[in-house]
């Protein structure tokens, strides 16, 4: 990850058990340039790079069968 990476925070709706959890941390991990930190029920939190933006990450989300937005002012 670069100095350039940007934290998000993601709020997540739809999640309620560690399957849950598992499939967003997988969703999340498969997009080149995101760093997962942490995810859990309701929310993940990670650093993405610049060229990564906000809507990339809430489609993998939507695309896992769940829905998300950016919790934080630090998102584009």
């Amino acid at each position: 990850m670069s100095n350039t990476a940007i934290p998000t925070d993601l709020s997540i709706s739809g999640m309620s058990c560690g399957h849950c959890v598992a499939a967003v941390r997988e969703a999340l991990e498969g997009i080149d340039g995101v760093e997962v930190r942490n995810v859990a029920v309701g929310r993940a939190s990670l650093t993405r790079e610049p060229s990564v933006t906000a809507d990339v990450l809430v489609e993998a989300i939507r695309d896992a069968g769940y829905d998300a937005e950016v919790a934080d002012a630090r998102a584009d």
